[in-house]
């Protein structure tokens, strides 16, 4: 149905077969069924691809040496403080004594396993693989205080072995930074390097070919090679476990928020699918009450997302000492402090004018040219108000990271 190809006009680039966030055959499937004019058909490959993402789930290891902050590594991963509700278990001693399943707060597909130290008595290199189970997770994060020792590379080499993904994160490094600081020839970039080579350089004497060390603080996870880390751990995702991963990352960098950003951007014409769908059932009043659900439904997504709910800004303003009514008054838009139905539907009346609310809501009892009106009507307006709101909030996460962290900018 050549009428119904405005849907893809603004989703489809010169440099691509597919539509973003699904494969090709889905995208064969979706255009097979607009040529016979099927738009609920083309919506329902969109909702079988959206149920397979709410399956994926994504396993995240942290592991490494007794001691070396993997729990601590683990809370900051999931924005969360040492000491806040469903934080991992932090201590002076062993406080990992079997494999502990954290799910996310807001993803839960998304999940963290805290697995014990190796190298301690009752987990030792020949027998730490099979007792943790290996094959169940995506990728590992091995963790260390100070140099990589043996067991760490043994460690490292049994996960390659078995096709795996692993990467070394240095931890503490503002423990290191502060025990030098007291001294009059104190850099904090050459001290840094300095930490960096010398785990690479124990690393390749135990064997290991390149490795990339990260060095991190959790403390203050913003800051040394922590968004480096994030961005490598995305490259390197595939589909939807890469998008699940992304969505979940703490809002702590200015990149990691662009990247979001686009993330959501490349799956609001799925949406605006759905409303377009909608609108083509000639049933007067059920656009515009799906519409609405349309809008509310991702408003809320994109809020939590970037952390702009009431729990997200309630754990950032304690870690970073501030009140949430110091975050919460760099919010600028009035809708990401209130959504509800009757804050979109006044939206989609100021998107659409009055009159043509009422237009929509008869529009497709009128044959064929009333259907196609309507269905391009809410596919453009679904998209646009959702665009815009999108690019509101994601300013808005913005000013709340700065606001955060201008205590470091001063």
């Amino acid at each position: 149905m050549e009428q119904l190809t405005f849907i893809f006009s603004t989703v489809f680039t010169k440099h691509r077969n597919t539509l973003p966030g699904l494969s090709e055959k889905e995208t064969e499937e979706i255009k097979a069924a607009l040529e016979t004019g099927d738009l609920s058909g083309a919506a329902y490959v969109v909702q079988k691809s959206e149920e397979l993402f709410k399956k994926t789930e994504l396993n995240i290891a942290i592991t490494g040496e007794s001691g070396a902050g993997k729990s601590s590594f683990l809370n900051a991963l999931r924005s969360l403080g040492d000491e806040d509700e469903g934080s991992a278990k932090t201590g002076v001693t062993q406080t990992t004594t079997v494999p502990e399943r954290y799910q996310h707060s807001k993803y839960p597909n998304v999940i963290f396993w805290d697995l014990p130290g190796i190298g301690t008595p009752d987990f030792q290199p020949d027998t730490y693989l099979e007792q943790m189970k290996f094959s169940c997770y995506d990728f590992f994060i091995i963790i260390s205080s100070d140099r990589f020792k043996h067991n760490i590379s043994i460690l490292a080499q049994e996960i390659g072995k078995m096709g795996k993904k692993f990467y070394f994160v240095r931890s503490k490094v503002d423990t290191d930074l502060s025990n030098e600081r007291h001294k009059k020839s104190f850099n904090e970039e050459r001290i840094l390097e300095e930490i960096r080579n010398d785990c690479v350089y124990h690393l390749c004497r135990e064997g290991m070919s390149s490795p990339q060390v990260f060095l991190v603080s959790s403390k203050e996870f913003q800051k040394y090679d922590s968004p480096k880390l994030q961005k490598t751990l995305l490259k390197e995702l595939k589909s939807h476990k890469k998008y699940l991963f992304l969505l979940a990352l703490p809002n702590l960098s200015e990149p990691i928020l662009e990247k979001k950003k686009k993330a959501l951007q490349k799956q609001i014409w799925k949406q605006a699918l759905k409303s377009c769908a909608i609108a083509a059932v000639p049933l007067p009043i059920l656009s515009v009450k799906c519409d609405i659900g349309i809008l509310v439904d991702n408003m809320r997504e994109y809020c939590d997302s970037f952390g702009l709910d009431d729990i997200s800004l309630f754990i950032l303003a304690s870690q970073v000492r501030k009140s949430v009514a110091e975050l919460k008054d760099v919010i600028k838009s009035p809708l990401a402090k209130e959504i509800s139905k009757e804050t979109a539907e006044k939206l989609l009346t100021e998107a659409t004018g009055a009159g043509l609310m009422v237009v929509k809501n008869f529009v497709s009892m009128i044959p064929v040219v009333g259907t196609i009106l309507a269905a391009e009507r809410s596919f453009t307006v679904t998209y646009k108000m959702l665009n815009s709101f999108l690019d509101d909030v994601a300013e808005d996460a913005q000013r709340v990271l700065i606001k955060a962290l201008d205590r470091e900018n001063k």
